[in-house]
């Protein structure tokens, strides 16, 4: 019986179905060219709006505008100290609530009397604007680092918190009975078993929360800083400068691309049992 149209068939049917590839992977040459017209598709859209649908420069600026005031801000050093600025905030404040979380999320999902103690005011503190505590925040630290640092800590520790304490149900309790049986004590399940298989979870947090980060520097900044990606955007709304502003916030777009890049490569090279 001659197979080869059958063949034929399911070769082509598997070319069809490979975009619409359900949690499978997909071949790495169309998933680069999906990455690019990701990419090229909305600068395209971008330039022939700008180019042919008769919008003012000032409210619109094309590609070729933004370059160009990307290029003066880097010349004037302005760029260079905007980002180093905003990049040492995000950092500090991030870093404060990565403290903070981790061992209180892993106890909150490990001890049930830990979770009921917090839990509930957590829960309250996180449905509360962060930028909110601003006035507070000048009135108690003043105008200078520490209330920008505190409001990226106050906005991303709750949900920090709240996501590695979900991270901890996912460890298999015949695991944690099996440490029991073989001798294990309850620091040891906390030390050696439960916190050492949600690393991955918890760098998956932190890849997430960290755009909170940027969005609440950005705010401070607006309000009170000298230096800064937000001050920059400030002043260039200020002045009409809307390349400007197009080209402070592709940059952060980009910043966070490259932090999330980090937090992948993070992820795969400390975690390889996990995939």
């Amino acid at each position: 019986m001659n197979n080869e149209p059958l063949l034929k068939i399911s070769k082509s049917s598997l070319k069809a179905t490979t975009f619409w590839r359900i949690n499978e992977t997909i071949p790495k040459k169309l998933s680069w060219s999906l990455i690019g017209l990701s990419i090229v598709i909305p600068f395209i859209v971008w330039f022939l709006i700008s180019k042919y649908a008769g919008i003012e420069p000032i409210f619109l600026p094309s590609p070729q505008d933004v370059i160009e005031a990307t290029g003066r801000l880097w010349s004037k050093g302005y760029l260079t100290k905007d980002i180093v600025s905003s990049f040492t905030r995000v950092s500090c404040g991030f870093l404060l609530s990565a403290i903070v979380a981790i061992p209180l999320g892993i106890l909150m999902g490990t001890f049930p009397s830990i979770r009921a103690l917090f839990e509930p005011i957590v829960g309250i503190v996180r449905y509360m604007p962060a930028p909110a505590f601003i006035p507070l925040l000048i009135i108690y630290l003043g105008i200078d680092e520490a209330p920008k640092i505190a409001l990226i800590f106050i906005g991303t520790v709750f949900f920090n918190v709240l996501m590695i304490m979900d991270s901890v149900k996912f460890v298999p309790q015949d695991l944690i009975e099996t440490t029991y049986t073989l001798g294990g004590k309850r620091k040891q399940v906390l030390l050696q078993v439960i916190t050492p298989y949600i690393i991955p979870r918890i760098i998956d947090t932190f890849r997430v929360n960290m755009a909170a980060s940027w969005n609440l520097v950005v705010v401070a900044e607006l309000l009170a800083a000298t230096e800064g990606l937000g001050k920059r955007i400030l002043l260039a709304q200020k002045f009409l400068k809307t390349d400007e502003i197009f080209a402070c916030l592709i940059i952060l777009g980009l910043i966070g691309f490259a932090i999330d890049i980090f937090f992948r490569l993070l992820l795969r090279f400390t975690c390889k049992w996990a995939f």
